[in-house]
């Protein structure tokens, strides 16, 4: 289990087990408890007002999130300052689609086996990604991974930190349920992650990576995330990730079983996953 995995378990307002007592049992530090990932509030704020840019726009760099930012919310900032909070957010500016997970040279990369490849059957194209998560008291990420023939959220995992562990808890998860036959991610590090690769390799998981610059070969994960951010995120505005966890269980929930989809003939995800 991850640090952010155990901090997560603990219950601040648990009155018969102290908060340092709880720290001891999970192995963490008290300290730890009370961290949470922002520098100061107007970095938390400008932030913010980037993730929702992205969120309309994943094709923008930096030179048009700063237009963007001055146009959209009267924010003056230099272009060197916007690449900075990108970069917090894990964010790439280089290529033309939002990159949250950052590439690492020293890890293999696999060719992207979906040219021409329609998903035609559950269980057929999984994809995943990470986006950023804003919340009243810092921020956090957020991956899932979709089922791209019926847009079923198999699982999702929210963490303070871009460790590779979130996601591979996340793909587990998943691969309780099914097997597919194509795994979809960007060359993110936590994709290319020795770790991660040996749980899709284990399962007899073909693995497909996006080409550098595609912005559209992820494209069912692009728009969850801006379903996710519009219909829950940014009308609820979680405070810390505790309530936001909990949030998005009940969004997710509400996703696959209750959401109906115009590209699915009006079916929810779960109906076409399962075949109702």
């Amino acid at each position: 289990m991850s640090h952010d995995e155990k901090r997560s378990l603990i219950v601040l307002s648990q009155p018969d087990i102290p908060i340092t007592r709880q720290a001891k049992l999970l192995g963490i530090s008290r300290a730890s408890v009370y961290y949470a990932p922002q520098e100061n509030p107007e970095d938390k704020k400008h932030m913010d007002l980037i993730d929702a840019i992205y969120t309309d726009y994943p094709f923008y760099g930096s030179r048009r999130i700063r237009n963007e930012l001055s146009d959209r919310n009267d924010v003056g900032m230099g272009r060197e300052q916007v690449r900075r909070l990108m970069r917090n957010m894990g964010i790439e500016a280089i290529y033309p689609k939002k990159r949250t997970s950052i590439a690492d040279a020293a890890h293999k990369k696999y060719p992207y086996l979906l040219r021409g490849v329609a998903p035609s059957f559950p269980n057929h194209v999984w994809g995943t990604d990470i986006t950023y998560v804003k919340m009243e008291e810092g921020w956090a990420y957020l991956v899932a991974l979709i089922d791209w023939y019926s847009r079923y959220v198999l699982s999702w995992e929210l963490s303070l930190s871009m460790e590779t562990a979130f996601c591979a808890a996340a793909l587990n998860r998943a691969l309780l349920s099914a097997i597919p036959v194509i795994h979809n991610s960007d060359q993110g590090v936590q994709f290319t992650d020795k770790d991660y690769v040996a749980i899709l390799e284990g399962a007899g998981v073909s693995i497909s990576m996006d080409g550098r610059g595609r912005c559209m070969d992820n494209i069912f994960t692009e728009r969850l995330w801006r379903t996710v951010k519009y219909e829950d995120v940014y009308l609820k505005s979680y405070r810390d990730a505790r309530e936001t966890k909990a949030g998005l269980a009940s969004y997710f929930d509400f996703y696959n079983h209750r959401r109906r989809h115009q590209s699915l003939r009006d079916r929810t995800p779960a109906d076409v996953y399962f075949g109702k």
